[in-house]
């Protein structure tokens, strides 16, 4: 399996990628797994909160960018759509959510951590948004999600720069809500969540759903993935995942 589900704590449950081989990168059976993880826990009624982590001591390496290449507009347009069920699953969480950032999370890894409520940093850990060395527009709600926290001129910067923040640095700009030692994240993550828990729920599920409004108008999804998708047939992209492969600049 690519997706690990438990319940650490009474109340709590967890959900990890695990796919430790890739350094928990998202593919089809990692999003096949997300979805039904996310349905089952939302619907239990035993469970007051959710931590999203990834299994190895890391959090989520992103996309699974060769999985990309040589797509057609359609099938990138179809690829990027369920994806954004997980998305919209989390953004809507009527529990609290709490990320547990260890190590990195880089590109549709760092979209997924910053879907939660709160995001728990390890102090070496970095949020990557590489999306502009690769030719691609920054994905899984990042449109919506990252402008709320830091402002859109912010936004932009960290896009064009293709930023690699360390958790400091994100704390300080607020990309991340709480630090912890590197080895301490997941523990760390589920205490905060223990204590989310405590809130009563259906306040919280009816303010949450206040503040945030619908995923598809608030991250912008549908827009998102018919830019992202002729992205990706774009020789742009072509350019970008050959100097990734390659381990050097793109030249666009």
């Amino acid at each position: 399996m690519s997706v690990q589900i438990d319940s650490p704590a009474p109340g709590i449950a967890r959900i990890r990628i695990d796919r430790p081989e890739a350094r928990n990168a998202i593919n089809d059976a990692v999003r096949a797994g997300l979805l039904p993880a996310l349905e089952q826990v939302r619907d239990d009624p035993s469970v007051r909160a959710l931590v999203i982590g990834g299994t190895g001591g890391v959090f989520c390496a992103g996309g699974d960018l060769p999985s990309l290449a040589g797509l057609s507009e359609d099938a990138a347009y179809a690829r990027l759509r369920d994806g954004h069920r997980i998305a919209s699953l989390v953004w809507s969480f009527p529990k609290p959510v709490v990320s547990a950032v260890e190590r990195f999370a880089v590109g549709a890894g760092a979209g997924l951590a910053l879907l939660a409520d709160e995001i728990v940093m390890g102090e070496g850990a970095m949020l990557s948004f590489p999306f502009a060395k690769l030719g691609l527009l920054m994905d899984w709600g990042l449109a919506g999600t990252l402008p709320r926290r830091i402002g859109p001129e912010a936004t932009t910067r960290l896009y064009a720069m293709a930023a690699t923040l360390k958790g400091p640095q994100a704390l300080e700009l607020g990309l991340a809500d709480r630090l912890a030692k590197d080895d301490a994240v997941m523990d760390a993550a589920l205490d905060r969540a223990i204590e989310l828990a405590k809130v009563a729920p259906a306040a919280f599920a009816s303010a949450k759903a206040r503040q945030r409004g619908d995923a598809e108008e608030a991250l912008q999804l549908d827009r998102e993935a018919r830019e992202q998708a002729a992205c990706i047939v774009s020789p742009a992209f072509a350019e970008g995942y050959a100097a990734f492969r390659e381990k050097r600049e793109p030249r666009f």
